[in-house]
């Protein structure tokens, strides 16, 4: 979760100098037209939108969501109290992370680097994630036919941290025909269901519910 956390202190555009191609806005929502290219796109108090086959450097806010479009691309996306969605074939190069957000990938869309939140469900709909993923009370579903390298890590609440809700255990789900590369790593009780067809790495802190068809 320190990893989080640190990465989510970059997302604050208050103090940085925008470049000729970047886009701050406080109070208000940004949008990024389809096929525009741009450079850092960051909100306080609204949400950033990038557009189908756009391309940015980085999108970030807080208080409110990211959304990118399909097709686009993008180098990092974070938010602070907000929801990240990745559309269609959409992909992001390096890290996406969220704290009080969920997070979701619809089919196609591909996360290189890690990704991660703290609170908020995590979803992946025949996408691909590179770099692993991680939560501490979200729960998560690798659904049908995705594919995640680098594990999953359910983290335990930090130092009293984010305890509303810590209680309820997190659930995580292995979709039909899914592959979690890496180990699944739980720091803290979760229900894990995973699908008779899924192919999983070694599993620590968890025992495996299998179940046929194509939800739990």
């Amino acid at each position: 979760m320190r990893r989080i956390l640190l990465s989510l202190a970059l997302l604050l555009p208050l103090a940085a100098v925008a470049a000729d191609n970047d886009i701050d806005k406080v109070n208000g929502s940004v949008h990024v037209d389809a096929g525009q290219h741009a450079g850092d796109v960051s909100s306080v108090n609204g949400s950033v939108h990038v557009g189908e086959r756009a391309v940015v450097q980085k999108a970030s806010t807080v208080n409110g969501s990211v959304d990118l479009g399909a097709q686009a691309h993008a180098g990092k996306l974070g938010t602070v109290n907000g929801a990240i969605r990745l559309a269609a074939g959409s992909q992001v190069t390096g890290q996406v992370e969220a704290v009080n957000g969920a997070i979701s990938l619809a089919r196609g869309a591909q996360v290189d680097g890690h990704l991660s939140n703290v609170n908020g469900a995590i979803t992946l709909d025949a996408a691909h994630v590179a770099g692993g993923l991680e939560t501490v009370s979200g729960d998560i579903t690798v659904g049908a036919g995705s594919h995640v390298e680098g594990g999953i890590l359910v983290e335990k609440p930090n130092n009293g941290w984010f305890r509303w809700g810590s209680e309820r255990k997190p659930v995580v789900v292995i979709g039909p025909q899914a592959t979690v590369q890496g180990t699944l790593e739980f720091r803290r009780p979760v229900v894990l269901k995973v699908s008779d067809s899924a192919q999983i790495g070694p599993v620590q802190g968890a025992t495996v519910e299998k179940f046929s068809g194509a939800t739990p």
